[in-house]
């Protein structure tokens, strides 16, 4: 697979990782971990050196299993996880980015990825009681400690961006971003990519959506988060349907998979984008990695834009809860 830099930072990763917060995290179900395991290592084999994690999945139970995963690999992969919340007795109560928090976690994590120093740690979701700077001076502290050597946000807005970048230099901004959802476009890409930093967009297939794969026959258990999500009611699915429609008439012509050309969309958007589609499915991940051998011509590209733009999306992408927690 073809390799990409974050922004300016010098962090180097395929062009395509590997979520893996579904292997034990947020659909209801906790995957086989011999599975697992077998899968990000098949993963390496394949090319990936980008997997995303984070404390909350579980909590703490897929940092584990992808510090298990890796370990043979760790010199050869990067590895991205995150803090900011407040996890008391196995339960999140919030969310906490106080500096000593800060340092509490990057050890934690730091143990259960059994690595030296972590490559990417995040701000999961900015919190509104701590100062960005504070936060940004945490995590610069624990650069010059070498126990992280790149900085990353979640999720923050322009505002945001820029005055932690202003503290310590930030390497990556992970949001959710696909064809279904672009609310990017207008403020926070061109500011990212004036400063220099990344974009690891979460969520590239529309959380299963963009593949095809569900409909609004798809019956959600009520323990997976994407019960909650408004985009993917039944009535919702039906409107959205267009898209799926769209990428699958341009994955006919190509001899592809509606998720290798919603992928393939992305990387086609700026060179410093690597997405990382999440999967428990080794299928499915081989499926995802072809997304990064299909070229789509700037006439390609521009016929998924007119045909996109003539849709119109039916549903917020998160539940009134959840958007609480997005920083704009």
């Amino acid at each position: 697979m073809r390799k990409r830099k974050l922004g300016n930072s010098g962090l180097e990763v395929s062009a395509i990782g590997l979520g893996c917060m579904g292997m034990s995290f947020g659909y209801g179900t906790i995957s086989d971990e011999k599975e697992m395991i077998r899968m990000m290592r098949k993963a390496v084999e394949m090319g990936v050196t980008f997997f995303d994690t984070a404390e909350v999945y579980g909590p703490f139970i897929n940092e584990e299993l992808v510090g298990k995963a890796l370990e043979p690999f760790k010199n050869e992969v990067v590895i991205a996880t995150k803090f900011g919340f407040d996890i008391q007795d196995g339960k999140t109560m919030g969310l906490n980015s106080r500096p000593d928090n800060i340092k509490k976690v990057a050890e934690a994590s730091l143990k259960r990825l059994k690595i030296d120093a972590i490559d990417l740690f995040y701000q999961h979701r900015v919190d509104p009681n701590v100062p960005i700077e504070d936060v940004a001076g945490a995590v610069k502290d624990l650069i010059q400690q070498g126990k992280v050597k790149h900085f990353g946000l979640s999720e923050a807005g322009v505002q945001n961006i820029r005055k932690a970048h202003a503290v310590q230099p930030v390497a990556a901004l992970q949001s959710e971003y696909s064809l279904w959802w672009r609310e990017l476009e207008a403020e926070i890409l061109p500011a990212i990519e004036e400063l220099g930093i990344g974009l690891v967009p979460y969520s590239p297939l529309g959380k299963g959506f963009l593949t095809g794969k569900i409909s609004e026959d798809t019956s959600f258990d009520s323990a997976d988060f994407r019960s909650t999500v408004p985009r993917l009611s039944t009535e919702n699915m039906q409107a959205n349907r267009a898209f799926v429609v769209l990428l699958e008439q341009m994955a006919a012509r190509k001899n592809a998979t509606a998720a290798q050309i919603a992928l393939a969309w992305l990387l086609a958007q700026k060179p410093w984008i690597v997405p990382i589609p999440g999967t428990t499915k080794l299928h499915r991940l081989e499926e995802n990695i072809g997304g990064d051998s299909i070229i789509l011509s700037p006439e390609e590209l521009a016929e998924i834009e007119v045909g996109a733009s003539k849709i119109k999306v039916a549903g917020e992408r998160y539940s009134e809860e959840s958007q609480k927690m997005i920083d704009r």
